[in-house]
């Protein structure tokens, strides 16, 4: 079974993610995480310092901030995509693909 972690503080985004994602209260809490994949709000920008390696790391923020995507994918993210894109894949990249 794939292991997913993700960093969302916002508790309506939170919610959207379901029982089988382990939500992690700050960022500093990933440093140590060991997961499969690992799904991040880029929102706090502070949250690239704390990216295992070894994880692919998904982080999300919205559309109109390209630094901030551009900026995540430099510091490790496998890929950095605006909200609407990101909740759109959420089903399929935490195996809920009937949603």
């Amino acid at each position: 079974m794939t292991r997913i972690i993700a960093y969302v503080p916002n508790l309506m985004d939170r919610s959207r993610f379901g029982e089988t994602v382990q939500i992690v209260k700050k960022p500093s809490d990933l440093a140590s995480a060991e997961a499969d994949l690992i799904l991040v709000d880029l929102s706090s920008r502070e949250v690239l310092d704390y990216l295992p390696p070894g994880s692919r790391v998904i982080g999300f923020a919205p559309h109109i901030d390209a630094d901030t995507l551009r900026a995540a994918v430099a510091g490790g993210c496998a890929e950095a995509l605006p909200r609407s894109v990101f909740f759109k894949r959420l089903p399929a990249l935490i195996g809920r693909e009937d949603d």
